[in-house]
């Protein structure tokens, strides 16, 4: 039987996975196991089977096992926008992550435009990706989230929320986030401050702002300050920055959407004369590498990219093991307070 093994691997030059378990002393079923990652298979059994894969030089058809299984080992990353440094950052977190799992990551950017993640989805789905990890665009909406929900493909929502969706979502805590940045200004006698950045059409605008004004409600401040939607980069920043001086000329702190938009309001301001952290604080949202290094640091809120990303491959193991994740997970946030506020 041994030599009739060997003239066939001559013949075909293809090793199989009966190979693989005679070489390692296992059943087919073992492999089978190691192959798709079960952690219902023993260490010792799994590195035989490793030892053998890579003494025969086995390569496992997975395009064929997803035939076989309906699932393939692709995860599809739609992210909203790729320009935006977090958004890479978080990108990184997640690939991380999801390669622990065995799995591979299929990263695409959808430049915040609902129909192109239609059309993007539409087509991952033909490669029967096993399922989407998402920052929705803005408009999306419910039904269409439950539909693809519905058609056998597991999502998770992350950053972003889509409200009533079937889909679980992880987000940092944004509502915290503003409050204790609003606070930490306040707390200094400070109140002639403003809100700049974001857009109605996204989930995250409405908890920050809300952070924002819960803030003022615990400080007493009853008077109407401004907020400013501007989209979310540092042309948004700076136009955003151009009409607030417009409008209140007196501002004295700016809390900012996300880091990008300090950063293009910081411009704006010394365009108007004004120096930043002395004639008007500044602290945005998301910790950039770059908020730490300019000139003044930036004092913001930290969201840690890497804890996302573990909370939600936490989430998809526990979709594609058919069990029941939480509906909202929320990551703690901190203040880092830099020259730009104190």
């Amino acid at each position: 039987r041994h030599f009739l093994l060997i003239k066939m691997k001559k013949s075909t030059g293809k090793v199989t996975i009966w190979d693989v378990a005679e070489q390692a002393q296992v059943s087919k079923s073992t492999v089978s196991l190691v192959l798709t990652n079960s952690d219902k298979v023993s260490k010792k059994s799994k590195e035989k089977v490793l030892a053998a894969i890579d003494k025969l030089g086995y390569v496992y058809n997975r395009d064929a096992a997803a035939l076989r299984s309906k699932r393939s080992n692709l995860v599809a990353l739609v992210i909203n926008d790729l320009t935006n440094p977090y958004s890479a950052q978080l990108a990184v977190g997640l690939e991380k992550h999801i390669f622990k799992l065995g799995m591979l990551p299929m990263l695409v950017n959808i430049a915040e435009c609902v129909e192109r993640q239609t059309q993007v989805v539409k087509t991952l789905k033909e490669y029967n990706v096993s399922a989407f990890i998402m920052c929705p665009a803005p408009g999306t909406e419910q039904q269409w989230q439950d539909d693809l929900i519905n058609s056998g493909f597991p999502v998770i929502n992350i950053m972003r929320e889509i409200p009533f969706s079937a889909a679980p979502c992880i987000l940092p805590d944004n509502k915290k986030g503003t409050h204790i940045s609003t606070s930490h200004i306040l707390s200094q006698g400070i109140e002639e401050v403003a809100f700049l950045g974001g857009t109605a059409e996204i989930s995250d605008y409405h908890e920050r702002l809300s952070g924002f004004l819960a803030a003022l409600e615990q400080f007493n401040i009853t008077d109407e300050k401004p907020v400013i939607q501007a989209p979310t980069n540092r042309q948004g920043g700076r136009e955003a920055f151009n009409t607030l001086i417009k409008q209140a000329p007196n501002t004295k702190a700016i809390v900012c959407f996300n880091d990008v938009i300090a950063y293009g309001a910081i411009e704006a301001m010394r365009q108007h004369g004004l120096e930043p952290g002395k004639d008007i604080k500044v602290i945005g949202f998301d910790d950039l590498e770059d908020s730490r290094l300019m000139l003044p640091s930036l004092s913001t809120i930290a969201i840690n990219a890497d804890e996302i990303g573990k909370r939600t491959c936490q989430v998809l193991k526990e979709l594609l093991d058919k069990s029941t994740p939480p509906v909202r997970t929320l990551v703690d946030v901190n203040l880092k307070i830099r020259d730009s506020s104190q």
